[in-house]
């Protein structure tokens, strides 16, 4: 498969601070590719890169196969760009913003098609153009970036934190177009904290910690190195049937109910001796990206003094 994102040991200081700690990253044509991290982990400073906009200290970074600092200009007709705090042209309408950012994208070709998807869009996005930028609240500015972005069709998204001050449903909105220039082949890189987000839309996931690369892998690849939550209605039951059965960790009982969590590449082998237990009301909880973001995080977000060492994977 086709490599359209690819960094290599990427770094990029800025005086003491190491945004980029030796970031790898890769992303394949026609997938939604997720990058998780908290604020501060280095997402913005990757694409910045990706874009040309700022000149890498160190490592590899290419797009399509191209320097983005050396070929920013030709790789710009090719991409759509979403940061995630929006700056409009004060005295310019929406609408005037919208066909400006066009033009420069380089669409021209079929201005008639443009017209239809750029007013679908508006429709969509339940957005006013006729306003002028500098009125427009911040969930408005970022539909100006959106509609830019899904109006011109492009070969790859960077999306950067694309969903900040929309409300949840124009999220959906934002969801329905992604997967829609998927299906049509287009590749995707979507930045974020919105872990439910990722979930929904992504193939892939790279986790970022500290300018480097924590994990990446399909959700399926990720959810195999966390653990699964099993519980069923107690009927009088003791924790203790749980004996048995294999892998059972933290069981507890709670409101009448056993839970117990396995790990997830184990949750098949315990199946025949719930059967065998006959239990009933059970559930299956696989873990979310949330469980997995936290892994990675737990001793950045514990409370000060509680935070264990650590070894971080790059």
């Amino acid at each position: 498969m086709t490599t359209v994102i690819q960094t290599r040991d990427l770094v990029k200081t800025y005086g003491r601070v190491r945004a980029l700690d030796g970031l790898d990253l890769s992303v394949s044509a026609g997938e939604v590719h997720g990058f998780l991290g908290p604020n501060g982990a280095g997402k913005s400073t990757t694409i910045r890169i990706l874009l040309g906009l700022a000149r890498a200290t160190g490592g590899e970074a290419t797009v399509f196969g191209e320097d983005p600092w050396r070929r920013a200009h030709e790789l710009h007709r090719r991409i759509a760009y979403v940061p995630g705090d929006v700056s409009l042209w004060p005295n310019f309408t929406g609408g005037e913003a919208i066909d400006l950012i066009a033009r420069l994208r380089g669409d021209g070709k079929d201005k008639e098609a443009y017209l239809e998807r750029k007013q679908r869009l508006i429709a969509a996005f339940e957005f006013d153009p006729r306003k002028k930028g500098r009125t427009y609240s911040k969930g408005n500015r970022q539909k100006v970036a959106l509609i830019s972005a899904f109006a011109t069709p492009a070969e790859l998204y960077l999306l950067d934190e694309p969903t900040s001050g929309l409300d949840p449903l124009m999220e959906q909105v934002f969801n329905r177009e992604v997967a829609r220039v998927a299906e049509q082949g287009a590749t995707v890189l979507l930045s974020s904290h919105i872990l439910s987000e990722v979930e929904q839309l992504c193939n892939r996931v790279t986790i970022i910690r500290a300018g480097r690369m924590a994990e990446t892998g399909t959700l399926a690849d990720l959810r195999h190195l966390t653990r699964t939550e099993v519980a069923f209605s107690t009927q009088g039951q003791d924790p203790g049937v749980l004996t048995g059965v294999p892998g059972a960790n933290d069981v507890r009982i709670d409101n009448g109910r056993v839970s117990f969590t396995i790990d997830s590449d184990r949750v098949t082998a315990v199946l025949p001796e719930l059967a065998r237990l006959e239990v009933t009301g059970l559930t299956i909880k696989p873990p979310s990206l949330e469980e997995l973001f936290l892994r990675d995080y737990g001793d950045e977000l514990a409370p000060a003094g509680t935070r264990g060492s650590r070894e971080v994977r790059s």
